[in-house]
């Protein structure tokens, strides 16, 4: 089974001046990415809009994404939904159109019992002989995936490979990483977490911070797993302020805005998500200049 990285960007979508995406640029920027360090995609997620794509849009952009990495890095397609049966389908879709795995959220807006998540998640794992990723995050779904469900789902299904914790709580994480089975991963889903995450024993990120930063995360998780957390807390402490501004307000605002600044044809996020505020850009855009951006 492909193994999916430890430096992972949750991608932006471009989209033209129509506000259709820009499947060329797409992949321009996927490949910008992974020369700058990151071993993996998430395609179509929460940074990258999936939410306001059609399924044509995600299989293609999987496609397009796919087709330019060939198998430089692992492109895990967000595939999931609050639907199960359309998480189905999309799955196989997501298989069929290239990925090296699925990204599944914990289902949004319905708020489904631990016994419904089991049975979303089993069934999205029989679906595919893709490695699965779940994605907690109770900030967006308004329900947490507790650890023992997590686990337990883990245990069933082979394929159900790793997740991607945004739940905030380090308690919660620690558990997971206590009680996990070998192989089992635990990606940071919060940017300014992933050096505790690390200290706890997790085996990388998910980030979105990573889009401008990832060379400075590759060295922070080199010089933690060397033995030098003092360069690893400065590493970290450094890039505070950068994740503090990609975050002022609902991301992917700032970050697709940021990408903007770089020289990327990106275009603007699709509504509800609107510009990004003056004063916001004004805060960040200074930052931009502390990082080395050659070759965009």
């Amino acid at each position: 089974m492909k193994k999916l990285g430890a430096i992972v960007t949750a991608m932006i979508t471009p989209f033209d001046g129509g506000g259709e995406v820009d499947y060329r640029e797409a992949a321009r920027v996927a490949s910008w990415l992974v020369e700058r360090g990151n071993d993996g995609l998430v395609v179509a997620g929460s940074t990258g809009e999936g939410q306001t794509m059609t399924p044509d849009e995600r299989l293609r952009l999987f496609s397009a994404v796919k087709d330019e990495l060939g198998d430089r890095a692992a492109v895990i397609a967000n595939a999931g939904s609050n639907d199960t049966r359309d998480s189905v389908r999309s799955v196989k879709a997501a298989e069929k159109a290239g990925a090296d795995g699925i990204l599944a959220v914990v289902p949004y807006y319905n708020k489904p019992p631990q016994s419904g998540m089991i049975a979303h998640f089993g069934a999205i794992a029989q679906a595919t002989v893709l490695p699965i990723v779940i994605y907690n995050i109770p900030g967006r779904t308004g329900i947490n995936m507790l650890p023992e469900t997590l686990l337990e789902l883990a245990r069933a299904h082979k394929n159900i490979v790793g997740v991607k914790e945004s739940s905030g709580d380090l308690r919660q994480i620690g558990f997971i990483l206590r009680d996990r089975e070998p192989g089992f991963t635990l990606w940071a889903g919060d940017d300014h977490l992933f050096l505790p995450c690390l200290a706890m024993g997790a085996d990388g990120v998910v980030g979105v911070a990573s889009h401008l930063c990832s060379r400075e995360y590759v060295a922070m998780m080199r010089a933690y797993k060397n033995g030098d957390a003092a360069e690893a807390a400065r590493i970290h402490g450094s890039l505070l302020p950068l994740i503090d501004a990609l975050f002022a307000t609902t991301s992917p605002i700032p970050v697709k805005w940021a990408m903007k600044q770089l020289g990327f044809a990106v275009g603007e996020c699709r509504l509800p998500l609107d510009a990004m505020p003056e004063h916001l850009a004004r805060n960040l855009r200074p930052l931009l200049s502390q990082y080395d951006y050659s070759r965009v």
